[in-house]
């Protein structure tokens, strides 16, 4: 099976406030570290060699992934020092990854997509990028990828445009020759730079496999306890708290997610809110629908602070 690499090293910049604390790879969904649950299915899928590119907050990660052992995977890290974005990104990985055709799987989105069946699509048109894509259900949410009726990505669609597209749901293939040409350690983008120019130097560089797989994502805090919930309730996974969270017998809490090391005092009650790692929720008071964090540093756009706490709205 071919390597993969799993891009990790975002901003998050849509996750704040939850991405001041962690990159968004190592929150926790259902009670595993998404990019471990990443790392999992592309193990199912045979995939015994990963490389996860870093960035933002890169020891909240690899503390929590380590060399992938415990799952039978050898996973190693792609260090960035600037930012070097979804193309450059790949370019900067090539050495590690060291085969001319691998995955790229992007570490923000969870996808029961067929692995095999899209390495089969791209060897059997022996593309330079297969994007596996499904219908565009939410056109005014997501920006689409035009495909024709051959299968191959011609443009890429705006969000909100009334084109029809297919929507990208963060796993393609690749051949190491499509970011070979690109500067290292210089950033660049895929889908808004280097893949079309690829399709101006060959019709078919890009291709789609389409199917019907399912797409969560964790692009905002609403959307991430969205399919934390939804993982917790409906494939047994765990809204427990997290690693050494203590909670007062009188507290009450529903749909809530507590990260590490979080004290819920007495009397105090939380719905549908995010806490994260080392936060004291005071007792006696009352939250719903908000993230919880420690006021360290600066505010994200609608955050508010109050005492100790920074508060903001899903």
């Amino acid at each position: 099976m071919i390597p993969a690499l799993v891009l990790t090293a975002g901003l998050a910049t849509r996750l704040r406030p939850l991405s001041f604390v962690r990159a968004k790879a190592a929150l926790p969904v259902a009670g595993e570290p998404l990019a471990r649950r990443i790392l999992r299915t592309l193990r199912a899928a045979g995939v015994t060699d990963a490389v996860l590119n870093v960035h933002h907050r890169p020891e909240t990660l690899t503390r929590r992934i380590g060399d992938g052992a415990d799952i039978g995977m050898r996973v190693r890290y792609s260090w960035e020092m600037p930012v070097l974005g979804s193309a450059g990104g790949p370019r900067h990985a090539l050495p590690l990854l060291g085969e001319p055709t691998f995955l790229i799987v992007n570490g923000d989105t969870l996808t029961d997509v067929d692995i095999s069946a899209v390495i089969a699509t791209h060897r059997r048109h022996r593309a330079l990028v297969t994007m596996a894509v499904i219908p565009n259900a939410e056109p005014d949410k997501y920006g689409g990828v035009a495909v024709d009726g051959d299968g191959i990505v011609t443009g890429f669609v705006r969000r909100g445009s009334p084109q029809a597209s297919y929507h990208f749901i963060g796993v393609q293939v690749a051949e190491a020759e499509a970011f070979g040409g690109l500067p290292d350690n210089v950033p660049h983008e895929s889908t808004g730079a280097l893949y079309p120019v690829l399709m101006t130097t060959r019709r078919d560089a890009i291709r789609a496999h389409v199917c019907t797989a399912e797409f969560m994502d964790i692009g905002t805090p609403a959307d991430y306890l969205k399919t934390a919930l939804l993982l917790a309730t409906r494939d047994g996974g765990s809204l427990e708290p997290g690693a050494r969270s203590r909670i007062h017998p009188s507290a009450h809490m529903e749909e809530s997610i507590l990260w590490d090391d979080v004290e819920v005092g007495e009397g105090a009650f939380l719905r549908q809110c995010v806490v994260t790692d080392g936060v004291r929720v005071p007792g006696d008071t009352s939250w719903t629908g908000v993230t919880i964090r420690r006021a360290e540093g600066e505010l994200a756009a609608g955050e508010r602070r109050v005492d100790d706490l920074a508060i903001a709205s899903l």
